[in-house]
């Protein structure tokens, strides 16, 4: 296997493209978005997003809010973002338009992290063929230079040919379905999260009347 593939290999070729990308996407990418984008890559190795686990969590806060009283809510542990934020809100007394607003505003704070993310490997995506062909050049200029040394256009040969077969399998074959993955794991998680915003707002909504009662006694 070893030896099928050697002919293939180049650390050269693929140091041209594999770092002309990387150093694209450093480049034109802020800092925050950058390490967005690989730290999304973690979410592709789990399990697809679930909405039910956390829809039986909210119901059961709804048990222990109609027990001990809304208040009992705030020494909950709660371990989603969105869940803990809504939470928080309805424990200090939000209206069931405010979480209704705060979980959209969330909702569009995360889809902009998973479009910037996306947008990042697409990008990379279509730098790497360019990279390649980057490499393709450098590897010509460096046969017309050695065109004396028989034994030098060889590798430069190599470079040029293998710098283009890597641009074109680093793109299609690796960084494009990253993009695509990422992309497709947004969309199903955004639509899983749509299922959350009811009840949350029902239990802001039932409880808000009694908030509401002992703010006109007081």
């Amino acid at each position: 296997m070893t030896a099928l593939l050697a002919p293939f290999l180049d650390p050269l070729a693929f140091a041209i493209v594999g770092g002309g990308t990387l150093a694209a996407m450093v480049l034109r990418t802020p800092a925050r978005d950058l390490a967005g984008g690989f730290a999304a890559l973690g979410s592709l190795a789990g399990a697809r997003f679930d909405a039910d686990p956390l829809l039986d969590q909210i119901a059961a806060f709804g048990r222990i809010a109609k027990r001990h009283g809304v208040m009992a809510l705030d020494r909950s542990v709660i371990a989603d973002p969105d869940i803990a934020a809504a939470v928080a809100a309805i424990v200090d007394g939000a209206t069931p338009e405010d979480v209704a607003e705060l979980l959209r505003q969330r909702r569009r704070a995360r889809t902009e992290r998973a479009v910037a993310s996306a947008e990042l490997w697409s990008g990379a995506a279509e730098t790497a063929p360019a990279m390649g062909m980057v490499g393709t050049l450098i590897g010509l200029v460096g046969m017309f230079v050695k065109m004396q040394d028989p034994a030098a256009i060889g590798a430069a040969m190599a470079v040029a040919l293998l710098a283009t077969l890597y641009g074109a399998v680093l793109a299609n074959l690796v960084l494009a379905p990253i993009a695509a993955r990422l992309r497709r794991h947004a969309r199903d998680e955004a639509i899983e999260r749509l299922r959350l915003d009811p009840p949350l707002i029902a239990l802001a909504a039932r409880e808000r009347p009694r908030g509401a009662a002992l703010m006109e006694v007081a």
